[in-house]
């Protein structure tokens, strides 16, 4: 979910704390945070929660010798829930940026961009942000694709040209919703939900325009905590052991695996 312009000193911002790794310090069960209206990579399926981070969650836990919790928490407060202990630590294809390191310790697990969607044939004829002048685009609140519209709409002001009609959804369910009805002209969001949206129509939409803003994703730990360590040995262990790419093939997300 979840880009934001620009990523300013990002590799001096995750660096992994310098705790030593202590088995005793992973919790059991791990309980991550998650806004689970972003399929396929969270969401509730028959009561549950599923999808590729959710498999990434069991499978980092069970590298641990812990077990993977998922508690569903609005992307608005995702972050506050985790500084005031509500959970562990966060899986939610959250787009590690400067000011989201500042606030929490990062673990890049995969690498995603954002795309637009329009109806297929694409009536309106949106092709890149700026195309966006006078269109209505559903997007899900606290997002960088939110960030990246209010950003846009800065630069066509400044030109004069008419605004974006920025709809703002707290569930990305609901921002995927108000497209496929018809309320929107576009919807901006990561790369996965986007595909699975357009998988899951029969060819009804389509994106336009390059993949926007590619950044790493990643699991989020307080500060300090040396849990965050300790994900980051079991996120190397799964790539290393062919793990990692299985869970990403099952969800159809292959071309986000971290490249090496």
């Amino acid at each position: 979910m979840k880009r934001l312009f620009p990523l300013l000193a990002l590799a001096a911002l995750i660096a992994v704390p310098v705790a030593a790794a202590n088995r005793s310090s992973v919790p059991k069960p791990i309980v991550f945070c998650s806004d689970t209206t972003y399929p396929p990579m969270e969401s509730i399926v028959n009561g549950k929660a599923a999808g590729a981070d959710v498999d990434i969650a069991n499978a980092v836990a069970k590298q641990l010798g812990s077990t993977a919790q998922i508690k569903t928490t609005g992307f608005d407060v995702i972050i506050p829930s985790l500084q005031h202990n509500k959970c562990n630590a966060i899986i939610s294809s959250m787009t590690i940026t400067a000011s989201r390191a500042k606030q929490v310790h990062f673990v890049p697990y995969i690498t995603v961009g954002a795309f637009l969607m329009v109806k297929k044939g694409n009536p309106a004829h949106i092709s890149t942000l700026a195309s966006l002048s006078g269109k209505t685009v559903a997007v899900e609140s606290s997002t960088t694709e939110q960030a990246g519209l209010v950003a846009e709409n800065k630069v066509l002001k400044k030109h004069g040209k008419a605004q974006i009609t920025i709809k703002i959804y707290p569930a990305d369910t609901s921002a995927a919703a108000a497209i496929l009805s018809g309320h929107a002209d576009a919807y901006f969001a990561d790369a996965p939900p986007v595909l699975y949206y357009i998988r899951t129509t029969h060819g009804k939409f389509q994106t336009v325009g390059k993949q926007v803003e590619t950044a790493p994703e990643g699991i989020a730990t307080r500060k300090g905590d040396p849990l965050g360590s300790e994900i980051q040995t079991a996120v190397n262990k799964l790539y290393a052991n062919g793990k990692m790419t299985k869970i990403l093939a099952k969800w159809q997300a292959s071309q986000f695996a971290l490249k090496k």
